[in-house]
């Protein structure tokens, strides 16, 4: 299941080749037709097979049928009214087949498109207005490991925030911890019942007094009155009784600790601060790692927000909103039976009501016009739950500074679900012993692995990194292990679940990261070949041969691909690009001598262009959060 369209709104890209066809083919048919030019699409996109031209345009068909013509003669008289307008432009349009317009540019043109796009943005045009994006990500518990799953949270969120950084949106990562209530009270009382020194407390130990304080409160009460009922023997009976007292004992703790943490008790108040430090110390390490941008100023907890959630139940009540059943607190919906529990009979709260608050929080508080949630695919029902209640009560309603005026918008609310990385038998992905892999060991694996390749093929004379330092080599390997892992994660539906296999994505060759890593390698080595870079650098872009014309038309189409995954929240969409950009080059890397060429003006062009996907690669490898190397 995909991510609905935010549907963003685009700028216009003068580097577009196509973008003046397009325009001036609106022109010629909105009067032909005698039709608004907003209704006159003239459908041009990239040529299905480059034999027939670069562009086609593909709006005769449907239009003539509207407009009572045979489509050829259409497409016909839209070329006539076009007139000298694209002369200089293209060579003359030819109509092909039912009434196709196959359209095949001078290199001139090309050439000057890929040279405007030769700018520091390459292409992408910063929105004229102030648009804001808060971008939930990572989302650990508190005195828990972080495991495989946090990785989607954490490189899909990063990611997509990157992608709207890029288009120069102001972005908010939201690190939504789970730091507060009972369990993390737990975990407290049995901290201090052992007299654990927290001083020299490491996440390890955390992590095992977390799940013995849950096993301290497990409680087996069916367990008990099944024993009474079936007259059990007395030594099973006195082993669940003592079960049920300690556990009534240990939750009893708990919820006098979580009593006096929440009533501000100052040394308790010390030592929750002491296990979220240690819990965050190993979340930036591991951020860091993954070269995502995480720090604490993206922390926003469920603690951030617990003085909001009983105001946050009063204004679903205030606005009729909110009714009692069964004594709770429920948010009912017209088109589903499915009601939403925001506050219990008890009077306690829920996650749902801290989620509510959380995004009053980021839609009114920080401004944001869209709030995407990175969150498993397994939580799409309470997402819609709590979407639909926030539009109910009219959070989502903003007023934004557009081209001058103040307009109301509607913030756009989206959640990016994603799927669960797989074994090789097809299942969750567990150690062997059958617990979670916890992502530090996965990380470690991968790095292991990419170092191992690394420093296997400096063994090679002929190998760019022979004779380099074992520090250097670990440095290369490492940024090979990250990209194979964050790329794998990233190149398929992120809704889908995927098997890791390292094997496959260390590989150098194939739709992996280390393949993208090196095709910017290579190129970057060839540009240090070449020289003087002055000789170059500014020289006119000339694309004749058909290689370097489909590489340029490759390079042009990163600021759609860019906007495209911002729009539907799809990293996959740049790994796509930069595959197929890399495949490009390396097609014209083979058809086309670069460093060998005796013309010097079509050395200087094609080394332009070969630095032009070098920036490409390293700008598009940059929002995934991979790093581009100058050697492998």
């Amino acid at each position: 299941m995909g991510v609905a369209s935010c549907v963003y709104d685009p700028r216009p890209m003068t580097c577009d080749p196509a973008e003046p066809v397009a325009r001036a083919l609106r022109a010629a048919i909105a009067a032909e037709c005698g039709i608004d030019p907003a209704n006159a699409d003239p459908r041009v996109q990239p040529a299905a097979n480059p034999a027939f031209g670069d562009l086609q345009a593909n709006f005769a068909m449907a239009l003539a049928k509207q407009c009572g013509r045979n489509p050829r003669d259409l497409a016909q008289a839209v070329i006539a009214r076009l007139g000298d307008d694209l002369s200089d432009r293209c060579e003359p349009l030819q109509v092909a087949g039912p009434g196709f317009i196959n359209i095949t540019l001078r290199p001139a043109a090309l050439g000057a498109a890929l040279q405007a796009f030769d700018a520091p943005n390459l292409g992408i045009e910063p929105p004229a207005d102030t648009h804001t994006c808060a971008v939930d990500l990572c989302g650990v518990n508190v005195a828990k490991q972080m495991h495989v799953g946090h990785l989607r949270a954490t490189i899909i969120g990063d990611t997509i925030a990157r992608t709207y950084e890029r288009l120069g949106w102001r972005v908010f990562r939201q690190n939504h911890l789970g730091d507060w209530g009972l369990p993390i009270a737990m975990t407290l009382a049995s901290l201090r019942r052992r007299g654990t020194d927290l001083a020299t407390l490491t996440l390890d130990d955390l992590n095992a007094a977390y799940r013995s304080a849950q096993a301290e409160g497990r409680d087996d009460e069916a367990g008990l009155a099944a024993v009474h009922a079936c007259g059990c023997g007395p030594h099973r009976l006195a082993e669940l009784e003592a079960q049920h007292e300690g556990a009534s004992a240990a939750i009893a703790d708990a919820k006098s600790t979580l009593v006096r943490l929440q009533s501000g008790d100052a040394s308790l108040v010390r030592d929750w601060e002491r296990i979220i430090e240690v819990t965050m110390r190993e979340v930036y390490a591991a951020a860091d790692l993954l070269n995502v941008r995480l720090d604490p100023a993206s922390e926003k907890g469920e603690s951030s927000f617990r003085d909001e959630l009983a105001p946050v139940v009063e204004s679903f009540e205030r606005a009729g909103l909110a009714t009692i059943d069964q004594g709770a607190l429920v948010v009912r919906y017209p088109e589903r039976e499915r009601p939403m529990l925001i506050r219990k009979s008890d009077g306690a709260f829920l996650y749902a009501t801290t989620d509510l608050a959380a995004l009053r929080h980021r839609i009114q508080g920080l401004g944001a016009e869209r709030v995407i949630y990175c969150v498993d695919a397994r939580q799409r029902d309470h997402f819609k739950d709590v979407f639909d209640a926030v539009r109910m009560i009219g959070w989502t309603r903003l007023t934004r500074r557009r081209d001058g005026h103040d307009v109301e918008v509607e913030c756009q609310l989206v959640h990016v679900p994603f799927g669960t990385v797989l074994g090789a038998d097809k299942k969750p992905l567990k150690t062997r012993s059958g617990e979670n892999f916890t992502l530090k060991a996965l990380l470690d694996e991968a790095i292991d692995r990419g170092v191992r390749e690394v420093t296997a093929r400096a063994a090679d004379p002929a190998s760019p990194t022979h004779g380099m330092s074992a520090d250097e080599l670990h440095a290369i390997g490492q940024a090979v292990g990250i990209a194979a892992v964050k790329y794998a994660d990233l190149g398929g539906e992120v809704s889908r679940d995927y098997v890791f296999d390292l094997d496959r994505m260390v590989a150098f060759e194939g739709d992996t990261g280390p393949y993208l890593q090196y095709a910017h390698a290579r190129i970057a080595s060839m540009l240090a070949k070449a020289g003087d870079a002055a000789a170059w650098t500014d020289a006119p872009i000339d694309p004749a041969a058909p290689e370097e014309k489909a590489l340029g038309f490759a390079i042009l189409r990163y600021p759609a691909a860019v906007r495209s995954a911002a729009d539907h929240c799809a990293p996959s969409t740049i790994c796509a690009y930069l595959y197929a950009l890399a495949n490009a080059f390396n097609a014209f890397y083979q058809a086309c001598p670069v460093l060998k060429c005796d013309d010097a003006r079509v050395r200087a062009s094609r080394l332009r262009l070969a630095h032009l996907t070098r920036r490409t690669l390293a700008d598009g490898l940059s929002l995934l959060g991979i790093s581009a190397p100058s050697r492998m």
